[in-house]
């Protein structure tokens, strides 16, 4: 809050002691109600319009993206469960100055906002202007994260090739083989690098834009295909088969490079680790209201107590393993953030010696 205000007891929906002579609180006039809806509506802001009696009279279309509802004819604190904004809704209908609160939403999605309280006519309402600061916090810890990560991981890569920068200047200065041997190494350091940068800052837009929920129709059967065509020729490195089933398509809102990301870093990664097993599995159904994605490998397996760690940034069950293979400790963290803008689950599920089972969650298109 901007000031101090005395406490009101809240009592919901909203009622509050009033002397008996006092007459019924007038609501919106039907004659002026068109013209605010208009008022509404041409806002770029997100804009709740709420009446005497707690229920939202008007929303607009921006204030819908964000509660990811109509809340429409429903109690404002069905729609916002932040007692804070209720608390500025109650004291602004009670009379007091237009307020000021800032507060946070943890469901689906971490998100902050500003909210501006004022009233609406004489002891008619309350108007509800919002302001979604998520972006510019994730912002600023996206740059504070990104530093310190490069910082971290970048400086073993480094260091090995100023090594060898030296080792070719000093010793190795008239020594061909020598030379070509500690060059191939060098780019192979330097490809790290960049494997390690793109992911990082592929990780940085993706948390970025996380609170964001995708508008768009993907089909999940549709990626799974397109993303086993891409790899067919890594699979064959590996002497692996690689199948993909389905049980029909499977529409979702979505980012389809984004869901293409997710399974086919799914997919690598069982080509990576779990080729030993010889087949990689890919099944696409349909789960209730959901669609599921399995991806399954028959390879070594994964210990329980690295599962809960998996999609930690840099987190590795075999760390030398994990680089020989190119890998940057990156690619489940980047699955599980978009995951989560999706408003989906990951589930894990591996046994050593059986192989391992990463399962994509979605929301079925509707």
């Amino acid at each position: 809050m901007q000031r101090e205000r005395p406490f009101i007891p809240l009592m919901w929906p909203f009622t509050r002691s009033t002397p008996s002579s006092r007459e019924p609180e007038p609501q919106v006039q039907p004659q002026s109600l068109g013209l605010v809806a208009d008022v509404v509506r041409a806002l770029p802001d997100p804009v709740i319009v709420v009446e005497g009696n707690g229920n939202v009279l008007l929303a607009n279309d921006h204030a819908k993206t964000v509660l990811e509802s109509d809340p429409q004819g429903l109690h404002i604190s069905a729609s916002i469960r932040a007692p804070a904004l209720l608390e500025a809704v109650t004291a602004v209908m009670a009379g007091e100055d237009p307020l000021v609160v800032e507060y946070e939403l943890r469901v689906p999605m971490q998100r902050s906002f500003h909210a501006h309280v004022s009233p609406l006519g004489k002891n008619e309402g309350a108007v509800i202007v919002l302001r979604d600061l998520t972006r510019e916090q994730q912002i600023e810890r996206m740059r504070a994260d990104f530093v310190a990560n490069a910082s971290h991981e970048l400086r073993t890569p480094l260091a090995s090739l100023s090594g060898f920068i030296e080792t070719i200047q000093g010793a190795a200065k008239n020594d061909e083989k020598a030379q070509v041997r500690f060059l191939g190494l060098m780019r192979s350091q330097a490809d790290r690098m960049k494997r390690l940068i793109d992911d990082l800052l592929s990780l940085s837009r993706i948390e970025m834009n996380e609170h964001v929920r995708p508008s768009a129709e993907v089909d999940l059967t549709q990626v799974a295909g397109h993303v086993r065509d891409t790899l067919s020729g890594m699979a064959q490195e590996f002497a692996c088969e690689l199948k993909v089933a389905s049980d029909g398509p499977l529409p979702v809102l979505g980012n389809r490079d984004e869901l293409v990301q997710v399974l086919q870093n799914l997919v690598e990664n069982a080509l990576k680790y779990g080729s030993s097993g010889k087949r990689v599995d890919v099944e696409c159904r349909r789960q209730g209201g959901f669609a599921e994605v399995t991806v399954r490998d028959h390879g070594p397996g994964i210990a329980a107590e690295h599962i809960p760690r998996l999609t930690e940034r840099f987190y590795r069950v075999n760390v030398q393993e994990s680089r020989s293979r190119g890998g940057t400790g990156l690619g489940l963290a980047i699955v599980k953030h978009i995951v989560n803008r999706h408003r989906g689950r990951l589930v894990i599920a591996s046994e050593i010696g059986k192989g391992s089972e990463f399962v994509i969650r979605l929301p079925l298109k509707t």
